[in-house]
């Protein structure tokens, strides 16, 4: 198999991937799935970190619009995140990937606590760590915990697994003359309000310079495929 272009990354992963076609809860054939890609990835030589979101069991968002509190509401959001964590360190160490869940809400029975030197450590001995609880604060969306954390760690790229093939310039699913992006700047993302992260997280990757490459999760060795270099997705960038 071809050199890995990326060395270290951070894999970002929606609630929403693991529930597979049933949109809600955890499909294991589909978390099994991810964990094979993910495997083949380590097997490169990938130093590999993953934030899952919680939106298949709980959005902290939904909550707050139907007036529960929104730090609570978001609390909860974070302890879904931390379940499907679990979930997909069972489904990697079935397959003998040794795995970290370190978790920004204190979980000790179940998760580390995250330490940044401790997760760059676990990177360096050919673990795989998840990021779980969010950034550890209400207000704060999964994708805000990727870009924080691949700054942190020092990746070198952050893979935002999607169910589209990348960026487009409207919804593919609506409207089947969408134009698929192959290459965006950060203020692109911005100005269009294209929906690859949330300002926040698009901002922080801009202001330290760490590319995002989305892409299609449900196409067999995507994630392989892009980190060998394959144009595949979208890439944003300066």
């Amino acid at each position: 198999m071809a050199e890995p272009r990326y060395r270290r990354i951070v894999l970002k992963l929606s609630g929403e991937a693991l529930a597979g076609e049933r949109g809600f809860g955890i499909d294991q054939d589909t978390v099994n799935r991810i964990a094979r890609q993910i495997k083949g990835i380590q097997d490169l030589g990938v130093e590999t970190s993953i934030v899952v979101g919680g939106g298949n069991i709980w959005r902290g968002v939904a909550g707050s619009a139907k007036g529960m509190d929104r730090a609570t509401a978001d609390y909860m959001g974070m302890l879904a995140t931390v379940i499907n964590s679990l979930s997909l360190q069972d489904a990697l160490e079935k397959l003998e990937v040794v795995t970290r869940v370190l978790s920004a809400i204190e979980l000790r029975q179940i998760a580390e606590p995250y330490i940044r030197r401790r997760a760059i450590r676990h990177l360096e001995k050919g673990r795989v760590v998840i990021f779980a609880g969010g950034t550890g604060s209400p207000y704060f969306s999964t994708d805000t915990t990727a870009a924080l954390r691949a700054a942190e760690i020092e990746a070198e790229v952050i893979l935002m697994a999607k169910k589209v093939d990348g960026v487009y310039d409207s919804d593919p699913i609506k409207n089947p003359e969408a134009k698929l992006y192959r290459d965006l700047r950060y203020i692109d993302v911005l100005n269009q309000q294209l929906g690859v992260m949330d300002s926040t997280a698009t901002s922080l990757c801009m202001d330290n310079q760490i590319p995002i490459i989305v892409f299609n999760l449900n196409e067999d060795d995507n994630i392989i495929k892009v980190i060998q270099g394959e144009e595949v997705g979208t890439y944003v960038g300066r």
